[in-house]
């Protein structure tokens, strides 16, 4: 669209604040990008562009708390596990990073070798403003991703981005650096099968642990080296390292409650905020009590299992499998009800019409609407430290909003504008509903 006037009002609206009361109509003033004003009483400065906003709602933008959005050819985040229910695609990106540019590593012999580790990496770094996800997602009123790499197990860190239209990645840049994604699945483009060290489960945890043994390490030579250097040997500079001391929080997978179980339990040796990726069992009733118990944030997968669309009607479906396809959208509830702070993420989803599918799901196990809008809007700016300028419509906020004509979650819904640090942007149409569905094996699982 055209560059935007310096002063925006949106009146005569319904406004969804989620930070406080509803307001049946009202108006928002949007000045440089920032929410200036809102409330029912709102003086429209002389010269704005008004926006007659009779009949429709106004909601904050919304949140994907774990995305390749802006990264070009990136997979989406595996959700590693073998509680994944089958077939989610997730093979780790081939991206333009520059990890991904450099021969194939040689075979890994140990935890020396630093196997399947980009921690250095930087999501704002590989920012493509060209990727076409980017006004796909945005149509279906996400406004901003939290951003990862995710090839490999030390993957790197991601960033917080605003979905503008920009000719330069820094301007999409909200948080440099948000936290470092691990996982634990073997990756494509690091050798895969027989590729050395570490090659099962238990080989992946020891690593991430040795990693962070040697971070400590890392850390005590360099502090005393910057101390009093005198008589002392330098120490090597070591990037892996220096990516895993740089990142405030350690994203960690687990679908199975044994897995959020481990998780948890390493996050705890490891001495190290993390937040829990997955949850695809967090409707089990030992799910919820573990999570609360250590009292850390957790995302939601938005990609629930699902039957395949051709069965082969001599396959066996474990009993497993078939809980997760019929109970998995009851997670979120389950979580809200026993207090566990979650947010969503959409899991590669980026067609509207299939997030919108995918809430609703959630919705009809039992979530209700507002909490489903809470989990994509102010629950991840909370997790991520960010509520202060994101999640909700206040004053001195950024003005990250959607202007919809009906209820976010309704399969009928028409969103009209979506407003982006105060830019607006109308939604691109959507490409009519065809290809191929969900299987439900899981990609990459380790035995």
């Amino acid at each position: 669209m055209a560059e935007s006037p310096p002063v925006t009002a949106i009146r005569n609206a319904r406004i969804v604040t989620v930070g406080g009361p509803v307001i049946a109509k009202g108006t928002v003033v949007i000045h440089s990008g920032l929410i200036e004003a809102v409330g029912e009483n709102v003086a429209i400065p002389a010269g704005a562009w008004v926006i007659d906003g009779e009949g429709m709602t106004v909601y904050p933008g919304l949140i994907d708390a774990l995305s390749t959005v802006g990264i070009p050819g990136a997979a989406p985040a595996a959700t590693a596990g073998r509680g994944g229910g089958r077939g989610q695609t997730a093979t780790p990106a081939t991206t333009t990073t520059a990890a991904a540019t450099q021969p194939a590593a040689p075979r890994a012999m140990g935890p020396e070798d630093r196997p399947q580790t980009t921690s250095w990496l930087l999501a704002a770094d590989e920012i493509s403003p060209s990727d076409h996800r980017i006004e796909t997602v945005r149509s279906g009123g996400i406004t901003t991703t939290a951003t990862y790499p995710t090839r490999g197990i030390f993957a790197g860190q991601g960033s917080l981005l605003d979905l503008i239209t920009a000719e330069k990645a820094g301007e999409m840049v909200v948080v440099p650096s948000l936290g470092q994604y691990i996982s634990v699945t073997r990756a494509a483009g690091f050798g895969g099968f027989g590729s050395g060290f570490p090659g099962a489960l238990m080989g992946y945890i020891a690593y991430i642990r040795q990693i962070y043994l040697d971070a400590d390490h890392y850390k005590l030579v360099k502090d005393a080296y910057a101390k009093d250097p005198r008589g002392l040997e330098r120490p090597q500079y070591d990037r892996a390292l220096e990516g895993v001391l740089e990142s405030k929080r350690i994203l960690l997978p687990a679908n199975r409650v044994i897995e959020m179980d481990r998780m948890l339990r390493l996050a705890a040796d490891l001495k190290q905020p993390v937040i829990l990726y997955g949850m695809r069992e967090a409707y089990r009733p030992e799910a919820a009590p573990l999570l609360k118990k250590f009292a850390r944030p957790v995302l939601v997968s938005l990609k629930w299992a699902e039957a395949p669309r051709d069965p082969d009607p001599e396959a066996d479906q474990t009993l497993r499998s078939l809980s997760n396809i019929d109970q998995g959208p009851a997670a979120p509830a389950a979580l809200q009800k026993a207090g566990v702070p979650f947010a969503f993420y959409t899991d590669g989803i980026d067609a509207p019409r299939d997030l919108v599918r995918a809430v609703k799901k959630a919705i009809d196990a039992g979530l209700a609407r507002e909490d489903a809008l809470r989990a994509f809007t102010l629950s991840p700016a909370e997790i991520y430290g960010v509520a202060d300028r994101l999640g909700s419509i206040e004053k001195g906020k950024i003005a990250n909003l959607v202007l919809t004509k009906g209820d976010i979650f309704d399969s009928n819904t028409h969103i009209e504008t979506v407003f982006v640090d105060g830019k607006p942007y109308k939604p691109v149409a959507e490409a009519p509903p065809g290809g191929r569905g969900q299987t439900t094996e899981e990609p990459g699982e380790i035995r």
